[in-house]
């Protein structure tokens, strides 16, 4: 951009590197391939011995991913899940080069997940040795594997990063509201760059649980269909690369930026809110919804009329679909185009955030809006345009939602320019 056209804006924060492995794929060009070709990643229940008659979004190949040496006591299932991704996009090597420009003090990490490597405990509890004794087994290292900020370290110790650092957790609202942490953290001068993201792998606490509250379909889950069951749930891992980047600078002064990720993605909004209606149950007017999709848009200077696409939470929960149709009708004046990509991934819990971060780059980048996978027949009650066919035309910007328990709420606005 010439510098006679610079926004009013002195700096932006840019998804310089990302990457991203659900069920769907493993890496950025799986997952594309997938959303553009109505692949869905869900499959029928086959995770240990389950038995729940549901689909899952299992990812391929976790269990034969082994970790570095030094890294073994973080032995775990999310932890293979969230070194299987960092292996993927040249993900390591933009560390590397980050670590070069700023330092290994200066890169945070900030990750999102609801159940970190609980899945280990729940076997060893199972097992004929704790029966027998009541002593778990010495494989189980709890501040490594089942410890929430477990994955935090393994990645700074990955990386050999010392910046600040943090795990959110919660629930399904995790992994987006790390974005907003990061960009406090970057705004206030505490580190120039940080790793975003979250890592939430397949556990039974999440399979029985979900399934104890009614909210599990047998069959795919169905966003916003006047049909919808319930949710699937998924296992994901998406990592971004999040960087300061001061627009006055001349081009070859700026963070180097993947070719094969052409197109500038920029954070341009966050909005968070609380609305604190139910331990399980968002607000029935998606009064917290709205709050959170509000803020982002003021932190963002835009109005909502500049939004081309909305990533709906779209669970395919009968209760959480219609209160975000309530709140979007809310805020925009007119019906906007919308869909859920959980129809590929199932519900990632506390990866969901930053896998549809991701994916809201990845249409920003290709310039297509995702149809509403498995949506058959949209709630008539719906005021918003469910996309029940894959459009493809130009998109500068995105709004992605990620409402949790306990009415933990977030929206960030990603757009193709910085301000």
């Amino acid at each position: 951009m010439p510098l006679t056209h610079l926004p009013a804006c002195s700096s932006a924060l840019q998804l310089s590197h990302f990457t991203v492995t659900t069920a769907a794929g493993c890496g950025n060009q799986a997952n594309l391939d997938a959303l553009l070709n109505n692949t869905t990643g869900l499959q029928h229940n086959d995770f240990l011995d389950v038995d729940l008659e549901t689909m899952i979004g299992r990812v391929a190949g976790i269990e034969a991913q082994i970790l570095p040496k030094h890294l073994e006591n973080y032995h775990c299932r999310n932890n293979q899940l969230a070194y299987m991704a960092l292996q993927q996009d040249n993900f390591n090597t933009a560390i590397e080069q980050a670590k070069s420009r700023y330092g290994n003090s200066r890169i945070g990490v900030f990750l999102g997940t609801s159940t970190s490597g609980i899945l280990d405990t729940e076997l060893a509890y199972q097992s004929e040795a704790f029966g027998n004794t009541g002593i778990l087994p010495d494989s189980i290292h709890y501040r490594e594997q089942h410890n929430s900020f477990s994955i935090a370290r393994f990645v700074r110790t990955l990386y050999q990063l010392s910046g600040p650092s943090q795990v959110i957790s919660t629930a399904c609202s995790s992994s987006a509201k790390v974005f907003a942490s990061a960009a406090r953290y970057i705004e206030l001068g505490l580190c120039d760059a940080a790793i975003v993201g979250g890592v939430d792998s397949l556990c039974l606490t999440t399979l029985y649980g979900f399934n104890s509250l009614e909210l599990v379909a047998k069959d795919l889950c169905r966003p916003a269909d006047k049909d919808r069951q319930g949710l699937s749930i998924g296992e994901a891992a998406a990592f971004v690369l999040l960087e300061k980047v001061l627009l006055e600078k001349a081009p070859q002064e700026q963070p180097e930026h993947d070719s094969s990720q052409a197109t500038p993605v920029y954070l341009r909004g966050y909005g968070e809110s609380s609305d604190a209606w139910h331990m399980s149950s968002p607000h029935p007017e998606g009064r917290g919804a709205l709050q959170a999709m509000q803020q982002a848009l003021q932190s963002s200077t835009i109005s909502a009329e500049a939004v081309d696409y909305v990533n709906l939470h779209g669970t395919a929960t009968a209760v959480n679909d219609h209160m975000e149709d309530m709140a979007l009708s809310q805020l925009f004046s007119s019906p906007v185009d919308c869909s859920s990509t959980k129809g590929w991934t199932g519900h990632t819990l506390g990866a969901a955030g930053g896998v549809e971060a991701i994916f809201s780059a990845l249409c920003i980048q290709h310039d297509f809006m995702p149809r509403s996978l498995n949506t058959l027949s949209v709630d008539p009650t719906f005021t918003q345009h469910i996309l029940t066919e894959t459009r493809h035309t130009p998109i500068h910007t995105v709004a992605s939602n990620s409402f949790g328990f306990g009415g933990n709420n977030c929206c960030l606005i990603f757009g193709d320019r910085p301000c």
